[in-house]
């Protein structure tokens, strides 16, 4: 199989109402454990969790209603977790001053001994931006923005950068992260958010973005070296059952550019959710370097 590796698109903390199972319901934060737990020992790349502070109720059949906040379940993961890294998958950068997210995930990334992935994006709920009094019209720039001055601060105590929207020094940040470089990654389903990941960042997460229309657009880009491209196969996975057509379909998922592979899997139980993260890396060891 392919060399890329595997990443856990976490079930529990997100559902989204066509692929979750009904068992993750009423799954229990010692569920989730043993989900992070077991993916740690079997050598998966990252753990995932998103950021919404809150939906309008009209979203819900698209979006899912649950969002677990990041900052909390990745604080109790990282306790229950050596090497596996935490990723958000993502923080919306409009909802934050680039310092709150210096200290925050500065933090996270001292207490779990370095294991922080800063997945990023724009956003594109308005009605989430109305409700916190963020501004929606300009979060691209805004964005934009905001990688430049969290590059220039996370693993900085004394951090200074001066841009078009934020500008700050003379504060001292601490903890801060103990990454030299912390890993950025920016989400979205559009041409934009892969350029701003590859000007701006170190890899690229998007959603809803088919394979052959992500290859097209990577095409147009010169990477560099270690640029981290994490693209989900066609469709859910089954390592138990298929093993042969779940080969194929990381290996499609790598030929169109992919370097981590999320493991969306069929599951239907808690139990049968762990059988094909264990089944997945028999067929193919997720870990690699970190």
């Amino acid at each position: 199989m392919s060399t890329v590796r595997f990443s856990v698109a976490t079930p529990v903390v997100t559902m989204f109402p066509k692929t979750s199972g009904d068992w993750e319901k009423h799954a229990s934060i010692e569920d989730l454990a043993r989900i992070a737990e077991a993916a740690d020992r079997l050598g998966y790349h990252h753990l995932t969790c998103s950021e919404h502070i809150a939906l309008p109720a009209a979203e819900t059949h698209r979006r899912g209603a649950r969002y677990w906040d990041p900052l909390a379940t990745f604080g109790y993961l990282a306790a229950r977790t050596q090497r596996i890294r935490l990723a958000t998958n993502v923080l919306v950068l409009g909802y934050h001053h680039p310092l709150e997210i210096a200290k925050r995930y500065g933090t996270l990334d001292k207490v779990s001994n370095g294991r922080l992935i800063l997945g990023v994006g724009v956003g594109s709920l308005k009605e989430e931006f109305d409700l916190i009094g963020a501004p929606f019209d300009n979060r691209g720039p805004r964005g934009d923005d905001a990688l430049k001055a969290l590059r220039a601060s996370l693993s900085v105590p004394e951090p200074a950068y001066h841009g078009e929207f934020y500008s700050f020094d003379g504060m001292v940040v601490d903890p801060c992260a103990v990454q030299e470089h912390v890993p950025i990654w920016v989400g979205g389903r559009t041409l934009r958010s892969l350029r701003r990941a590859a000007t701006l960042a170190d890899g690229w997460a998007p959603f809803n973005v088919g394979l052959s229309e992500a290859r097209e657009w990577l095409n147009r880009f010169d990477l560099r070296p270690g640029f981290e491209i994490v693209l989900p196969p066609r469709a859910a996975l089954d390592p138990i059952d298929e093993p042969e057509r779940t080969r194929d379909a990381v290996g499609e998922a790598a030929a169109h550019g992919a370097t981590i592979v999320p493991a969306v899997v069929k599951h239907t139980s808690l139990q049968h959710y762990l059988d094909n993260l264990q089944a997945l890396a028999e067929l193919h060891s997720p870990g690699g370097a970190a």
